[in-house]
């Protein structure tokens, strides 16, 4: 059975990460992906490397695993957009197009004549995306953005890492969240918009900047902020609004305890051997945990680091505490878990006939989450594509790769 959005064509002449992700998203529920690429070098994270994926007899591909992680299910077509001649072929492509997503600076697709209100006058019912830094109507529309800057420009990293007075500084996210949500924030909202044009017909554009996304899914922090008045700080592993849900140190490790309510921080207790503390008013419901957070975690510390990790999961676990080890990345995908529900799938690939992608999180009912293709060569469907969607023929698609503009 074809994805829900099998019959959606989608031109991606984003690169990097937040826009791919996005499109990524829309490969996976089946629609048809063509990812725009400049000749010769591509998206620019096909240098971010090593890793490289390596080729058939092991020599070294030029293939980043960086790319590889954003790019399934897309058909690549590299075109000089530098060119009068690429330029009519992308305004050709977004004629048939359903959504257009792009990121490239403010007002350089409009000097190409390839701009929103350019390409949706030639195709009314086109959904053009942008992913911008900053809103493009503000005064900040020119500058550049790559997620780190972001974490650190919208507030993420003042809330990551350990205090300072345990003497710790700010830090990012391990990966690059800020473009990872901006992503799916821009993915939901093409949906929504291809959802509003099946009634009215219409196409529109969409703006998700990256600083504003951040901004938008600091969620309790930032109602920490806007409610409580309190500029929230860096906990490490704390919760700002839970206690206790933490790391703590056990005699061979640490393992994360996640306490949700007053009934769980009393099997908590138990476990440890301080049932008293559950009635002690000082920790009897989270506000009181909240407010002498220090008194508690500094008694819970003490017990717990005298026993092993294994010890403490078992007992936290048959008391229905919610509690885990902390598992590094091959951990996670050598588990039993990542096994049964299938987190890693392989694709064919020319370097790769097994080529592993991480699967899709998504399970629809009636529906599945299609893995056709491995992240494409650069160029590799060139010829494809265009015979595709504008029906040029073999004549005419040598001729374009002898001008230098495919």
């Amino acid at each position: 059975m074809s994805g829900p959005l099998s019959a959606i064509r989608v031109l991606d002449l984003s690169r990097v990460l937040a826009g791919p992700w996005a499109t990524q998203l829309l490969g996976d529920y089946g629609a048809d992906v063509v990812k725009i690429e400049r000749p010769d070098c591509g998206d620019d994270t096909r240098q971010w490397g090593p890793p490289w994926l390596q080729g058939k007899a092991g020599e070294a591909g030029r293939e980043s695993a960086y790319f590889l992680a954003t790019n399934r299910n897309k058909r690549s077509l590299s075109v000089d957009l530098a060119t009068t001649a690429g330029q009519a072929l992308v305004r050709e492509l977004a004629a048939k197009a359903d959504v257009v997503v792009e990121n490239f600076k403010a007002g350089t697709l409009e000097r190409w004549g390839l701009g929103s209100e350019s390409l949706q006058r030639e195709n009314p019912g086109l959904i053009v995306c942008t992913i911008s830094a900053f809103a493009r109507e503000s005064s900040r529309a020119r500058e550049p953005g790559y997620d780190a800057m972001v974490q650190a420009a919208g507030g993420l990293m003042s809330i990551t890492g350990t205090p300072d007075e345990d003497g710790g500084e700010p830090q990012k996210v391990g990966v690059a969240i800020a473009d990872i949500m901006c992503g799916m924030y821009a993915a939901t909202a093409i949906i929504a918009a291809l959802h509003e044009r099946s009634s009215s017909g219409r196409g529109q554009s969409i703006e998700v900047p990256l600083y504003d996304s951040q901004v938008a899914w600091l969620a309790n922090q930032a109602m920490n902020f806007l409610v409580g008045g309190t500029v929230p700080g860096r906990l490490g592993t704390a919760h700002p609004n839970i206690v206790p849900y933490q790391a703590f140190r056990t005699a061979d490790g640490f393992i994360m305890i996640a306490v949700g309510n007053d009934r769980q921080f009393g099997d908590c207790m138990r476990c440890c051997g301080m049932s008293g503390l559950a009635e002690d008013p000082r920790f009897e419901r989270n506000e009181d945990r909240l407010a002498n957070r220090g008194e508690l975690v500094a008694l819970m510390s003490a017990a717990i680091e005298h026993e092993s990790s294994d010890h403490w999961l078992r007992r936290l676990k048959e008391a229905g505490v919610p509690c885990s080890p902390i598992s590094d990345i091959g951990e996670v995908f050598s588990s039993a878990y990542a096994a049964e529900c299938g987190l890693v799938r392989s694709l064919r690939h020319p370097y790769d006939e097994k080529l592993p992608t991480v699967a899709n999180p998504v399970r629809f009912s009636s529906q599945e989450v299609k893995y056709r293709s491995a992240p494409p060569l650069l160029g590799e469907h060139s010829g494809a594509v265009l015979a595709d969607w504008l029906g040029y023929s073999a004549e005419s698609i040598s001729q374009l790769r002898k001008a230098g503009t495919i």
